[in-house]
Protein backbone atom coordinates (compact mmCIF):
# COMPACT_ATOMS: atom_id res chain seq x y z
CA UNK A 1 0.00 0.00 0.00
CA UNK A 2 1.80 3.28 -0.90
CA UNK A 3 2.41 5.69 2.01
CA UNK A 4 2.08 8.84 -0.05
CA UNK A 5 -0.74 10.48 -0.18
CA UNK A 6 -3.00 9.78 -3.35
CA UNK A 7 -4.93 12.71 -5.70
CA UNK A 8 -7.80 11.90 -7.89
CA UNK A 9 -7.21 14.71 -10.78
CA UNK A 10 -3.05 13.69 -10.59
CA UNK A 11 -3.14 10.15 -9.42
CA UNK A 12 -6.41 8.70 -11.00
CA UNK A 13 -9.01 10.47 -13.33
CA UNK A 14 -6.32 11.91 -16.18
CA UNK A 15 -4.14 12.88 -17.76
CA UNK A 16 -5.76 14.10 -20.45
CA UNK A 17 -3.08 12.53 -22.99
CA UNK A 18 -3.01 11.31 -26.84
CA UNK A 19 -2.88 7.40 -26.82
CA UNK A 20 -2.51 4.60 -26.87
CA UNK A 21 -1.25 4.15 -23.53
CA UNK A 22 -1.02 6.46 -20.84
CA UNK A 23 2.19 4.14 -19.36
CA UNK A 24 3.63 4.56 -22.48
CA UNK A 25 2.82 8.05 -23.55
CA UNK A 26 1.99 10.22 -20.90
CA UNK A 27 4.18 9.23 -18.63
CA UNK A 28 6.93 9.14 -21.50
CA UNK A 29 5.95 12.43 -22.07
CA UNK A 30 6.02 13.66 -18.26
CA UNK A 31 9.63 11.91 -17.83
CA UNK A 32 10.67 13.89 -20.56
CA UNK A 33 9.70 17.34 -19.35
CA UNK A 34 11.09 16.47 -16.14
CA UNK A 35 14.37 15.42 -17.64
CA UNK A 36 14.80 18.65 -19.82
CA UNK A 37 14.14 20.56 -16.44
CA UNK A 38 16.31 18.56 -14.09
CA UNK A 39 19.53 19.31 -17.26
CA UNK A 40 18.48 23.12 -17.05
CA UNK A 41 19.33 23.20 -21.00
CA UNK A 42 18.05 22.49 -24.52
CA UNK A 43 18.93 19.32 -25.17
CA UNK A 44 21.09 18.39 -27.88
CA UNK A 45 21.56 14.58 -27.28
CA UNK A 46 19.62 12.09 -25.26
CA UNK A 47 20.32 8.36 -25.26
CA UNK A 48 17.34 6.59 -23.98
CA UNK A 49 17.93 2.65 -22.35
CA UNK A 50 15.42 0.28 -22.27
CA UNK A 51 15.85 -3.38 -20.41
CA UNK A 52 15.41 -6.15 -22.25
CA UNK A 53 12.90 -8.11 -19.96
CA UNK A 54 10.72 -4.97 -18.99
CA UNK A 55 7.25 -3.68 -21.26
CA UNK A 56 9.31 -0.99 -22.92
CA UNK A 57 11.94 -2.83 -24.79
CA UNK A 58 9.34 -4.56 -26.97
CA UNK A 59 6.04 -2.06 -27.36
CA UNK A 60 8.39 1.52 -26.95
CA UNK A 61 7.38 2.00 -31.01
CA UNK A 62 4.15 0.66 -31.96
CA UNK A 63 3.23 2.55 -28.27
CA UNK A 64 4.93 5.50 -29.49
CA UNK A 65 7.30 6.30 -26.35
CA UNK A 66 9.80 7.48 -28.79
CA UNK A 67 6.52 9.85 -30.08
CA UNK A 68 5.69 11.35 -26.53
CA UNK A 69 9.39 11.67 -25.05
CA UNK A 70 10.30 13.79 -28.15
CA UNK A 71 7.30 15.85 -27.77
CA UNK A 72 8.75 16.08 -24.09
CA UNK A 73 11.96 17.03 -25.27
CA UNK A 74 10.64 19.73 -27.04
CA UNK A 75 8.31 21.36 -24.42
CA UNK A 76 5.21 20.43 -26.38
CA UNK A 77 1.69 19.44 -24.60
CA UNK A 78 0.71 16.05 -25.68
CA UNK A 79 -2.51 17.83 -27.06
CA UNK A 80 -0.32 19.94 -29.12
CA UNK A 81 -1.70 18.96 -32.81
CA UNK A 82 2.15 19.25 -33.81
CA UNK A 83 2.28 16.13 -31.57
CA UNK A 84 2.84 13.66 -34.59
CA UNK A 85 5.56 15.22 -36.00
CA UNK A 86 7.66 15.29 -32.73
CA UNK A 87 10.34 12.88 -34.18
CA UNK A 88 11.11 15.11 -37.31
CA UNK A 89 10.92 18.42 -35.35
CA UNK A 90 13.36 16.74 -32.72
CA UNK A 91 15.96 16.13 -35.08
CA UNK A 92 15.28 19.02 -36.85
CA UNK A 93 15.73 21.21 -33.76
CA UNK A 94 19.35 19.58 -33.38
CA UNK A 95 18.07 17.04 -30.96
CA UNK A 96 19.89 13.49 -31.55
CA UNK A 97 17.25 11.54 -29.68
CA UNK A 98 18.14 7.17 -29.61
CA UNK A 99 16.71 4.48 -28.11
CA UNK A 100 18.60 1.50 -27.07
CA UNK A 101 17.80 -1.96 -25.23
CA UNK A 102 20.49 -3.12 -22.29
CA UNK A 103 20.36 -4.79 -19.19
CA UNK A 104 19.61 -2.01 -16.48
CA UNK A 105 21.52 -2.30 -13.33
CA UNK A 106 18.94 -0.11 -11.64
CA UNK A 107 15.57 -0.68 -12.88
CA UNK A 108 13.35 -2.12 -10.80
CA UNK A 109 10.30 -1.87 -12.59
CA UNK A 110 8.81 -3.07 -16.34
CA UNK A 111 8.50 0.21 -17.30
CA UNK A 112 11.86 1.69 -15.94
CA UNK A 113 14.43 3.73 -17.93
CA UNK A 114 18.06 4.79 -18.13
CA UNK A 115 18.56 8.42 -19.75
CA UNK A 116 22.18 9.96 -20.74
CA UNK A 117 21.37 13.62 -21.53
CA UNK A 118 24.15 16.44 -22.97
CA UNK A 119 22.75 20.51 -23.15
CA UNK A 120 23.83 22.97 -25.34
CA UNK A 121 25.36 24.55 -22.95
CA UNK A 122 27.61 21.38 -22.15
CA UNK A 123 26.31 20.51 -19.26
CA UNK A 124 25.85 16.58 -18.86
CA UNK A 125 22.96 14.80 -16.63
CA UNK A 126 22.43 10.79 -16.45
CA UNK A 127 18.96 9.53 -14.40
CA UNK A 128 16.84 6.81 -13.84
CA UNK A 129 12.65 6.76 -13.66
CA UNK A 130 9.77 4.85 -14.78
CA UNK A 131 6.07 5.37 -15.47
CA UNK A 132 4.17 3.32 -13.16
CA UNK A 133 0.88 3.36 -14.25
CA UNK A 134 -1.76 5.78 -15.26
CA UNK A 135 0.83 8.56 -16.29
CA UNK A 136 2.01 8.60 -13.15
CA UNK A 137 6.35 8.70 -13.10
CA UNK A 138 9.12 8.46 -11.17
CA UNK A 139 12.53 9.57 -11.39
CA UNK A 140 14.46 7.46 -8.60
CA UNK A 141 18.04 7.55 -8.85
CA UNK A 142 19.56 11.06 -10.20
CA UNK A 143 23.34 10.99 -11.07
CA UNK A 144 23.79 7.63 -9.02
CA UNK A 145 22.23 9.06 -6.16
CA UNK A 146 18.63 7.79 -4.78
CA UNK A 147 15.90 10.26 -5.18
CA UNK A 148 12.45 10.31 -5.41
CA UNK A 149 10.91 12.59 -8.10
CA UNK A 150 7.32 12.59 -8.71
CA UNK A 151 6.49 15.87 -9.99
CA UNK A 152 4.21 16.56 -7.60
CA UNK A 153 5.83 19.22 -5.66
CA UNK A 154 9.06 21.55 -6.59
CA UNK A 155 12.22 19.58 -6.26
CA UNK A 156 15.74 21.91 -5.91
CA UNK A 157 18.85 19.24 -5.76
CA UNK A 158 22.08 20.67 -4.69
CA UNK A 159 25.23 18.73 -5.87
CA UNK A 160 28.27 19.98 -3.79
CA UNK A 161 31.61 18.90 -2.87
CA UNK A 162 31.93 16.86 0.53
CA UNK A 163 34.43 19.48 1.85
CA UNK A 164 31.73 22.53 1.41
CA UNK A 165 29.23 20.53 2.80
CA UNK A 166 29.08 21.58 6.06
CA UNK A 167 29.39 25.00 4.92
CA UNK A 168 27.00 25.15 2.41
CA UNK A 169 24.52 23.77 4.65
CA UNK A 170 23.77 26.74 6.69
CA UNK A 171 23.58 28.79 3.15
CA UNK A 172 21.11 26.55 1.91
CA UNK A 173 18.81 26.06 5.13
CA UNK A 174 18.58 29.63 4.62
CA UNK A 175 17.80 29.84 0.85
CA UNK A 176 14.77 27.21 1.67
CA UNK A 177 13.87 27.97 4.89
CA UNK A 178 11.63 25.79 6.75
CA UNK A 179 8.38 25.17 3.86
CA UNK A 180 10.13 22.55 1.84
CA UNK A 181 11.53 19.06 3.29
CA UNK A 182 15.23 18.41 2.78
CA UNK A 183 17.00 15.16 2.27
CA UNK A 184 21.15 14.82 2.31
CA UNK A 185 22.91 12.09 0.87
CA UNK A 186 26.83 11.54 0.15
CA UNK A 187 28.62 9.19 -2.27
CA UNK A 188 31.88 9.73 -3.91
CA UNK A 189 33.14 12.59 -2.15
CA UNK A 190 29.76 14.55 -3.53
CA UNK A 191 26.83 15.39 -1.37
CA UNK A 192 23.28 15.98 -2.66
CA UNK A 193 21.23 18.00 -0.75
CA UNK A 194 16.95 17.47 -1.86
CA UNK A 195 14.78 19.63 -1.18
CA UNK A 196 10.54 19.22 -2.01
CA UNK A 197 8.23 21.97 -1.56
CA UNK A 198 5.49 24.24 -2.36
CA UNK A 199 8.43 26.58 -4.22
CA UNK A 200 11.35 26.73 -5.10
CA UNK A 201 14.80 29.14 -5.04
CA UNK A 202 14.41 32.25 -6.76
CA UNK A 203 16.81 32.79 -10.58
CA UNK A 204 19.03 35.10 -8.67
CA UNK A 205 19.34 32.50 -5.64
CA UNK A 206 20.11 29.66 -8.00
CA UNK A 207 22.60 32.03 -10.43
CA UNK A 208 24.57 32.84 -7.09
CA UNK A 209 24.55 29.25 -6.00
CA UNK A 210 25.57 28.13 -9.21
CA UNK A 211 28.36 30.61 -8.91
CA UNK A 212 29.70 29.29 -5.08
CA UNK A 213 32.88 27.63 -4.56
CA UNK A 214 32.29 24.22 -3.45
CA UNK A 215 29.18 23.79 -5.78
CA UNK A 216 28.92 21.75 -8.68
CA UNK A 217 25.58 22.34 -10.10
CA UNK A 218 21.75 23.28 -8.77
CA UNK A 219 19.34 21.58 -10.57
CA UNK A 220 15.43 22.44 -10.67
CA UNK A 221 12.15 20.39 -11.67
CA UNK A 222 8.73 22.32 -11.32
CA UNK A 223 5.17 20.02 -10.39
CA UNK A 224 4.00 19.04 -13.10
CA UNK A 225 0.61 17.93 -11.34
CA UNK A 226 -1.52 19.67 -9.12
CA UNK A 227 0.36 20.36 -5.76
CA UNK A 228 -0.51 18.16 -2.58
CA UNK A 229 -0.49 20.58 0.16
CA UNK A 230 -3.25 19.24 2.55
CA UNK A 231 -3.69 15.21 4.06
CA UNK A 232 -5.92 12.78 3.00
CA UNK A 233 -9.71 12.19 4.63
CA UNK A 234 -9.58 8.69 4.20
CA UNK A 235 -6.97 6.51 2.99
CA UNK A 236 -9.09 3.02 2.54
CA UNK A 237 -12.30 2.03 1.28
CA UNK A 238 -13.95 1.05 4.58
CA UNK A 239 -12.44 4.85 5.91
CA UNK A 240 -14.50 6.28 2.76
CA UNK A 241 -17.63 4.99 3.53
CA UNK A 242 -17.61 5.68 7.12
CA UNK A 243 -16.43 9.08 5.79
CA UNK A 244 -19.48 9.92 4.06
CA UNK A 245 -21.78 8.11 6.65
CA UNK A 246 -20.60 10.86 8.91
CA UNK A 247 -21.29 13.61 6.68
CA UNK A 248 -24.46 12.05 5.26
CA UNK A 249 -23.49 12.87 1.94
CA UNK A 250 -22.78 10.21 -0.91
CA UNK A 251 -19.43 8.47 -2.63
CA UNK A 252 -19.25 11.69 -5.42
CA UNK A 253 -19.40 14.48 -2.60
CA UNK A 254 -16.93 12.68 -0.18
CA UNK A 255 -14.70 12.17 -2.83
CA UNK A 256 -14.80 16.19 -3.78
CA UNK A 257 -14.00 16.60 -0.12
CA UNK A 258 -11.34 14.58 0.06
CA UNK A 259 -9.67 16.03 -3.31
CA UNK A 260 -10.43 19.90 -2.02
CA UNK A 261 -8.38 19.20 1.09
CA UNK A 262 -5.61 17.08 -0.21
CA UNK A 263 -4.98 19.90 -2.80
CA UNK A 264 -5.66 22.93 -0.81
CA UNK A 265 -8.04 23.99 -3.65
CA UNK A 266 -11.87 24.85 -3.21
CA UNK A 267 -14.58 22.46 -3.86
CA UNK A 268 -15.75 24.52 -6.92
CA UNK A 269 -12.13 24.33 -8.52
CA UNK A 270 -11.55 20.83 -8.12
CA UNK A 271 -14.89 20.21 -9.30
CA UNK A 272 -14.49 22.68 -12.27
CA UNK A 273 -11.06 20.88 -13.16
CA UNK A 274 -13.35 16.93 -13.19
CA UNK A 275 -16.03 18.77 -15.60
CA UNK A 276 -13.15 19.64 -17.86
CA UNK A 277 -12.09 16.32 -18.03
CA UNK A 278 -15.65 15.11 -18.21
CA UNK A 279 -15.86 17.51 -21.32
CA UNK A 280 -13.13 15.45 -22.92
CA UNK A 281 -14.37 12.56 -22.21
CA UNK A 282 -17.79 13.67 -24.50
CA UNK A 283 -15.14 14.91 -26.95
CA UNK A 284 -13.88 11.54 -27.36
CA UNK A 285 -16.98 9.59 -27.76
CA UNK A 286 -18.67 12.05 -30.51
CA UNK A 287 -15.01 12.26 -32.44
CA UNK A 288 -14.27 8.34 -32.20
CA UNK A 289 -17.91 7.78 -33.84
CA UNK A 290 -16.51 9.69 -36.83
CA UNK A 291 -14.66 7.15 -39.07
CA UNK A 292 -13.09 10.06 -40.61
CA UNK A 293 -11.25 10.75 -37.43
CA UNK A 294 -10.25 7.09 -36.88
CA UNK A 295 -6.77 6.01 -38.23
CA UNK A 296 -5.44 2.66 -36.04
CA UNK A 297 -2.80 0.45 -36.87
CA UNK A 298 -4.64 -2.81 -36.97
CA UNK A 299 -8.70 -2.44 -37.30
CA UNK A 300 -10.85 -0.34 -39.29
CA UNK A 301 -13.66 1.71 -37.42
CA UNK A 302 -16.88 -0.05 -36.04
CA UNK A 303 -18.39 1.83 -33.30
CA UNK A 304 -20.73 4.36 -35.50
CA UNK A 305 -21.68 0.51 -37.42
CA UNK A 306 -22.70 -1.09 -33.77
CA UNK A 307 -24.52 2.28 -32.65
CA UNK A 308 -26.30 2.13 -36.18
CA UNK A 309 -26.89 -1.33 -36.04
CA UNK A 310 -28.41 -1.08 -32.45
CA UNK A 311 -31.10 1.65 -33.51
CA UNK A 312 -32.63 -0.49 -36.18
CA UNK A 313 -33.04 -3.19 -34.40
CA UNK A 314 -29.92 -5.20 -36.08
CA UNK A 315 -28.54 -7.25 -32.60
CA UNK A 316 -29.52 -9.32 -30.72
CA UNK A 317 -30.03 -7.80 -27.61
CA UNK A 318 -29.64 -3.81 -27.84
CA UNK A 319 -30.80 -1.30 -25.04
CA UNK A 320 -28.34 0.87 -23.23
CA UNK A 321 -25.68 -1.62 -22.31
CA UNK A 322 -24.73 -2.05 -26.25
CA UNK A 323 -24.69 1.32 -26.69
CA UNK A 324 -22.36 2.21 -23.54
CA UNK A 325 -20.41 -0.83 -25.17
CA UNK A 326 -20.33 0.75 -28.64
CA UNK A 327 -19.47 4.30 -27.15
CA UNK A 328 -16.66 2.82 -24.97
CA UNK A 329 -15.12 1.42 -28.65
CA UNK A 330 -15.65 4.81 -30.06
CA UNK A 331 -13.57 6.39 -27.30
CA UNK A 332 -10.46 3.77 -28.03
CA UNK A 333 -11.03 4.62 -32.02
CA UNK A 334 -9.03 7.76 -30.44
CA UNK A 335 -7.29 6.38 -28.02
CA UNK A 336 -5.74 3.94 -30.76
CA UNK A 337 -5.56 6.82 -33.82
CA UNK A 338 -3.06 8.59 -31.23
CA UNK A 339 -6.28 11.20 -30.23
CA UNK A 340 -6.60 12.96 -27.17
CA UNK A 341 -8.78 11.25 -24.56
CA UNK A 342 -8.69 11.19 -20.81
CA UNK A 343 -7.33 8.24 -18.89
CA UNK A 344 -9.68 6.37 -16.89
CA UNK A 345 -7.67 5.50 -14.90
CA UNK A 346 -5.22 4.61 -17.92
CA UNK A 347 -5.69 5.37 -21.71
CA UNK A 348 -5.53 1.40 -22.35
CA UNK A 349 -9.10 1.73 -20.16
CA UNK A 350 -9.59 5.53 -21.63
CA UNK A 351 -13.14 4.18 -22.99
CA UNK A 352 -14.95 2.25 -20.02
CA UNK A 353 -15.95 5.47 -18.33
CA UNK A 354 -16.92 7.58 -21.14
CA UNK A 355 -19.32 4.99 -22.93
CA UNK A 356 -21.16 4.46 -19.55
CA UNK A 357 -21.46 8.14 -18.08
CA UNK A 358 -22.78 9.70 -22.05
CA UNK A 359 -25.13 6.54 -21.77
CA UNK A 360 -26.56 7.56 -18.27
CA UNK A 361 -27.13 10.86 -19.28
CA UNK A 362 -27.68 11.03 -23.23
CA UNK A 363 -30.12 7.42 -23.24
CA UNK A 364 -31.15 7.55 -19.13
CA UNK A 365 -31.11 11.02 -18.82
CA UNK A 366 -29.42 11.44 -15.86
CA UNK A 367 -28.66 15.48 -15.65
CA UNK A 368 -24.91 16.54 -16.23
CA UNK A 369 -24.61 17.30 -12.45
CA UNK A 370 -25.17 13.91 -11.05
CA UNK A 371 -23.00 12.51 -13.93
CA UNK A 372 -20.18 14.82 -12.71
CA UNK A 373 -21.23 13.14 -9.32
CA UNK A 374 -20.85 9.71 -10.68
CA UNK A 375 -17.01 10.47 -11.68
CA UNK A 376 -16.37 11.71 -8.63
CA UNK A 377 -17.64 8.64 -7.36
CA UNK A 378 -15.93 6.26 -9.73
CA UNK A 379 -12.47 7.96 -9.32
CA UNK A 380 -12.72 7.34 -5.56
CA UNK A 381 -12.79 3.67 -6.12
CA UNK A 382 -10.17 4.42 -8.24
CA UNK A 383 -8.74 6.45 -5.37
CA UNK A 384 -8.16 3.29 -3.77
CA UNK A 385 -6.33 1.09 -6.02
CA UNK A 386 -4.02 3.54 -6.31
CA UNK A 387 -3.56 3.71 -2.56
CA UNK A 388 -3.89 -0.29 -2.06
CA UNK A 389 -2.31 -1.02 -5.71
CA UNK A 390 -1.38 -0.15 -8.91
CA UNK A 391 -2.80 1.25 -12.35
CA UNK A 392 -0.10 -0.64 -14.43
CA UNK A 393 -0.95 -3.63 -16.42
CA UNK A 394 3.15 -3.71 -16.81
CA UNK A 395 3.13 -4.75 -13.18
CA UNK A 396 -0.22 -6.64 -12.91
CA UNK A 397 -1.97 -7.23 -15.35
CA UNK A 398 -5.41 -6.09 -17.42
CA UNK A 399 -6.90 -6.69 -14.25
CA UNK A 400 -5.38 -3.50 -13.00
CA UNK A 401 -6.45 -1.59 -16.26
CA UNK A 402 -9.61 -2.86 -17.96
CA UNK A 403 -10.85 -4.62 -14.70
CA UNK A 404 -10.32 -0.81 -12.76
CA UNK A 405 -11.76 0.67 -15.40
CA UNK A 406 -14.91 -1.28 -15.28
CA UNK A 407 -15.37 -1.57 -11.38
CA UNK A 408 -14.56 2.49 -11.12
CA UNK A 409 -18.20 2.42 -13.55
CA UNK A 410 -20.14 0.17 -11.49
CA UNK A 411 -19.70 2.17 -8.44
CA UNK A 412 -20.31 5.65 -10.98
CA UNK A 413 -23.95 3.26 -11.93
CA UNK A 414 -24.60 2.97 -8.56
CA UNK A 415 -23.96 6.96 -7.40
CA UNK A 416 -25.90 8.07 -10.34
CA UNK A 417 -29.32 5.82 -9.12
CA UNK A 418 -29.16 7.00 -5.90
CA UNK A 419 -27.86 3.96 -4.16
CA UNK A 420 -25.34 4.53 -0.62
CA UNK A 421 -21.52 4.92 -0.64
CA UNK A 422 -21.68 1.06 0.55
CA UNK A 423 -23.69 -0.59 -2.11
CA UNK A 424 -21.11 2.01 -4.71
CA UNK A 425 -17.91 -0.01 -3.54
CA UNK A 426 -19.87 -3.28 -3.13
CA UNK A 427 -20.91 -3.23 -7.04
CA UNK A 428 -16.70 -1.97 -7.81
CA UNK A 429 -16.31 -4.88 -6.12
CA UNK A 430 -18.22 -7.91 -7.70
CA UNK A 431 -16.47 -6.22 -10.55
CA UNK A 432 -13.16 -6.41 -10.09
CA UNK A 433 -13.71 -9.77 -8.92
CA UNK A 434 -15.07 -10.77 -12.26
CA UNK A 435 -11.94 -10.18 -13.74
CA UNK A 436 -9.35 -11.36 -11.45
CA UNK A 437 -6.55 -12.32 -13.55
CA UNK A 438 -7.19 -10.74 -16.59
CA UNK A 439 -3.73 -10.72 -18.87
CA UNK A 440 -2.30 -8.13 -20.69
CA UNK A 441 -1.73 -9.75 -24.27
CA UNK A 442 -1.81 -6.43 -26.72
CA UNK A 443 -1.36 -7.59 -30.11
CA UNK A 444 1.07 -5.59 -31.62
CA UNK A 445 1.70 -4.07 -28.21
CA UNK A 446 -0.86 -1.02 -28.72
CA UNK A 447 -4.15 -0.35 -27.01
CA UNK A 448 -6.02 -1.97 -29.97
CA UNK A 449 -6.74 -5.48 -29.63
CA UNK A 450 -8.21 -6.88 -27.10
CA UNK A 451 -8.48 -3.89 -25.11
CA UNK A 452 -11.65 -2.26 -27.96
CA UNK A 453 -13.66 -5.25 -26.49
CA UNK A 454 -12.38 -5.59 -23.02
CA UNK A 455 -13.28 -1.78 -22.67
CA UNK A 456 -16.57 -2.21 -24.40
CA UNK A 457 -17.72 -5.56 -21.78
CA UNK A 458 -16.33 -3.48 -18.80
CA UNK A 459 -18.84 -0.86 -19.88
CA UNK A 460 -21.83 -2.86 -20.15
CA UNK A 461 -20.98 -5.16 -17.18
CA UNK A 462 -20.94 -2.25 -15.23
CA UNK A 463 -24.92 -1.65 -15.08
CA UNK A 464 -25.07 -5.33 -14.48
CA UNK A 465 -22.70 -5.46 -11.48
CA UNK A 466 -24.56 -2.13 -10.43
CA UNK A 467 -27.99 -4.01 -10.79
CA UNK A 468 -26.94 -6.95 -9.19
CA UNK A 469 -26.20 -4.78 -5.68
CA UNK A 470 -29.17 -2.60 -6.10
CA UNK A 471 -31.35 -5.46 -6.22
CA UNK A 472 -30.52 -7.19 -3.21
CA UNK A 473 -26.90 -9.17 -3.82
CA UNK A 474 -24.61 -9.01 -0.70
CA UNK A 475 -21.08 -9.06 -1.17
CA UNK A 476 -19.03 -10.72 1.43
CA UNK A 477 -15.42 -9.79 0.13
CA UNK A 478 -15.05 -5.93 0.85
CA UNK A 479 -13.63 -3.91 -1.50
CA UNK A 480 -10.16 -3.41 0.09
CA UNK A 481 -9.61 -7.07 0.35
CA UNK A 482 -10.57 -7.55 -3.33
CA UNK A 483 -7.96 -5.23 -4.42
CA UNK A 484 -5.52 -6.51 -1.85
CA UNK A 485 -6.28 -10.18 -3.60
CA UNK A 486 -6.13 -8.87 -7.14
CA UNK A 487 -2.35 -7.14 -6.90
CA UNK A 488 -1.48 -10.22 -5.50
CA UNK A 489 -2.72 -12.41 -8.34
CA UNK A 490 -1.47 -9.95 -10.69
CA UNK A 491 2.14 -10.31 -9.22
CA UNK A 492 1.90 -14.37 -10.12
CA UNK A 493 1.48 -13.54 -13.72
CA UNK A 494 4.39 -14.42 -15.82
CA UNK A 495 6.37 -11.19 -17.45
CA UNK A 496 4.90 -12.58 -20.93
CA UNK A 497 1.27 -12.17 -19.70
CA UNK A 498 1.84 -8.33 -18.12
CA UNK A 499 2.00 -5.89 -21.72
CA UNK A 500 4.96 -7.28 -23.44
CA UNK A 501 3.05 -8.91 -25.99
CA UNK A 502 4.82 -12.15 -25.79
CA UNK A 503 1.79 -13.74 -24.82
CA UNK A 504 -1.98 -14.67 -25.05
CA UNK A 505 -3.32 -13.43 -28.15
CA UNK A 506 -0.67 -11.65 -28.66
CA UNK A 507 1.57 -14.27 -30.37
CA UNK A 508 -1.70 -16.16 -32.10
CA UNK A 509 -1.13 -16.75 -35.79
CA UNK A 510 -3.79 -14.69 -36.80
CA UNK A 511 -1.90 -11.43 -34.50
CA UNK A 512 0.81 -12.04 -35.84
CA UNK A 513 -0.09 -11.94 -39.11
CA UNK A 514 -2.10 -8.90 -38.55
CA UNK A 515 1.61 -6.98 -37.02
CA UNK A 516 3.25 -8.65 -40.21
CA UNK A 517 1.01 -6.62 -42.38
CA UNK A 518 1.04 -2.97 -40.31
CA UNK A 519 4.77 -3.39 -40.31
CA UNK A 520 4.85 -4.00 -44.37
CA UNK A 521 2.74 -0.41 -44.40
CA UNK A 522 4.85 1.28 -42.33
Amino acid sequence: MSSKACSILNDVLGPVMRGPSSSHTAGAHRIATLSRALLGERPVTVRCVFDPNGSYAPTYRPSGVDLAFAAGLLGWEMTDDRYGTALEAARKAGVELSFDIAPLPHADHPNAIFIEMTGDRGGTLTLWAKSTGGGAVNVYRLEDFPVPIDGKSWDTLVLVDDSQAGALSDVLHQAFGTSSAESRLSRGGKTLFHWQGPSSLERSQAKALNETQGVRRVMVSPPIFFQQVGTELFGSAAEMVKAAGERGCGLGAVSVAYESALLGLSEGEVTAEMNRRYSVMRASVAAGLLDGNVDMPLTKPSASRILAAESRGAVAMGGPLTRAAARAMAVMHVCNSRGVVCAAPTGGSAGVLPGVLVTLEEDLKVNTSTVIQALWAASAVGLIVAKRATFAAEAAGCQVEIGVAGAMAAAAVVEASGGTPQQAVDAAAISLQNTMGSVCDPVGGGCEIPCHTRNAVAASNAFICADLILGGYRNPIPLDETIDASLAVGKMLPPELRCTARGGIAIAPSAQVLVGKRSRRE
